[in-house]
């Protein structure tokens, strides 16, 4: 396939180079947030592994609803994986006491993870070395802080969410 020069570059490592575009304030923020949010990744692999947990495990541990649980295929979907590793996530999280399998009341063929009293509790004590706000947010003012909030909780907002009619 050939590229237009005009659109983009190979670079000598074979490559391909984005042409430059102009950027909104809208893709900047969001690139910027982004970044943040990469660079801020590192601190739920570490807090994972304070509880000797795989990041994966981590990852089925903090979203398992905590009453019903939740079915292995919403487990993978939220994981971004197969099912068929999901088995294996939720055998490593079994053997330490943090889950148990429970059959759906439905169909007794779905397997749900309810987590155990344990598991509630390195969840919570997860969320809470999570809960933080990054060096990055701490570092602004309060002022600035709060403006950050104001203006995060508008984009997450529905499109007409908070609009009056």
């Amino acid at each position: 396939m050939r590229h237009d020069m005009r659109l983009a570059a190979t670079r000598s490592d074979g490559s391909i180079t984005p042409p430059p575009q102009r950027s909104s304030p809208a893709d900047e923020a969001w690139a910027l947030l982004r970044e943040l949010l990469f660079a801020e990744r590192r601190r739920f692999f570490d807090t994972a592994s304070e509880f000797e947990l795989h990041p994966a495990q981590a990852g089925a541990l903090m979203q398992l609803d905590q009453e019903s649980g939740s079915p292995m295929h919403e487990i993978a979907a939220h994981l971004a994986c197969d099912s068929s590793n999901v088995t294996g996530i939720v055998d490593r999280l079994e053997a330490r006491g943090l889950v148990t399998r429970r059959a759906g009341e439905r169909d007794r063929r779905v397997k749900y993870i309810v987590p155990t009293p344990l598991g509630l509790e390195v969840r919570e004590a997860m969320r809470a070395r999570m809960a933080r706000a990054p060096a990055a947010i701490e570092r602004l003012s309060p002022k600035e802080q709060r403006l950050l909030r104001d203006l995060l909780a508008r984009a997450a907002r529905g499109p007409h969410e908070g609009e009056l009619h």
